[in-house]
């Protein structure tokens, strides 16, 4: 993945990749999860090389529904109880400038 392109990504949404790794971190998740609305999922394998480069975690990404916050993905118990983090990136009150 081009750096450029994430740096693009992230002049467009404001994804705070460096809180996520702080709380991947601070956690000392192992599996993380991450939950991105339509919009972001072209951009999500990008967005996982970028945190993999700055943390050593596996990562999951759920390419199901995630209609806002309460929309939680149901994985079912043997998974759920691996997952160390769900990181949902979503919507919020600024628009992306164009």
């Amino acid at each position: 993945m081009s750096e450029i392109r994430i740096t693009e990504l992230q002049q467009k949404y404001d994804l705070e990749l460096d809180t996520v790794v702080k709380k991947i971190k601070n956690s000392k998740a192992k599996l993380v999860l991450l939950q991105f609305p339509d919009g972001l999922k072209p951009y999500a394998t990008e967005i996982v090389d970028n945190l993999k480069s700055n943390c050593n975690v596996e990562f999951l990404i759920w390419f199901g529904s995630c209609f806002g916050a309460c929309d939680t993905p149901n994985l079912g118990k043997d998974l759920n109880k691996k997952i160390d983090l769900v990181i949902q990136f979503g919507h919020n009150e600024v628009m992306p400038s164009f």
